[in-house]
């Protein structure tokens, strides 16, 4: 295994640990919320006061560990298409060696069989370059699915019996300019494959 692969192992082994935590730290601040009820309901108020504050701080915990989960799963996404990259870089090289070689001996045939296998790594690693490039702004928050978000805290803030006080709309990104910009790329990488 070479650095970068154990590199992308130890990221996305720490992103793991961290997103555990979180959890953890989520299940904790739950427990402290229903201490808070119980000592109010007793009437000890200090005792409640000092619950309440265990758990924004268990709250506040578990969002660092998350986000920091997040951003190094982020790294681990740039990792692991440098590893890509190399390796078809290596594939490449390899190809190349197999042209001259061919060229030397200019056997029709094996030249025209390189030249495949060329095309066919190439249009390879035009996929895995969108898939990574794809991958790398789902990691952002303009990649998400910004209608499923709204959903998902509308349905949370309503089971909840909360307000939701955030105007969603503003959040979200124009569907049809990114729908647009999806079909211009497109377009683009269509006319560069039949031209």
């Amino acid at each position: 295994m070479s650095g970068l692969e154990n590199s992308l192992f130890q990221l996305k082994l720490t992103a793991k640990q961290l997103k555990s935590q979180s959890t953890k730290a989520g299940k904790q601040q739950k427990i402290e919320t229903a201490a808070v009820s119980k000592a109010i309901k007793a009437g000890n108020n200090d005792i409640a006061r000092t619950h309440a504050e265990i758990a924004i701080r268990k709250q506040q915990e578990q969002l660092n560990l998350l986000r920091l989960s997040a951003r190094i799963d982020a790294v681990a996404s740039r990792v692991q298409t440098a590893v890509t990259m190399r390796s078809v870089t290596r594939n490449m090289g390899s190809v190349v060696k197999s042209m001259d070689r061919a060229m030397a001996s200019m056997n029709l045939e094996q030249i025209s069989m390189v030249m495949d296998k060329f095309e066919s790594q190439f249009e390879d690693l035009d996929v895995q370059a969108g898939y990574m490039e794809t991958a790398m702004n789902g990691t952002t928050a303009q990649g998400l699915p910004t209608d499923e978000v709204d959903a998902l805290m509308s349905k949370v803030a309503d089971e909840a019996g909360l307000e939701l006080k955030q105007d969603m709309a503003a959040n979200s990104a124009p569907k049809d300019q990114v729908k647009e910009q999806e079909e211009d790329r497109l377009h683009e990488r269509l006319k560069k494959l039949t031209g």
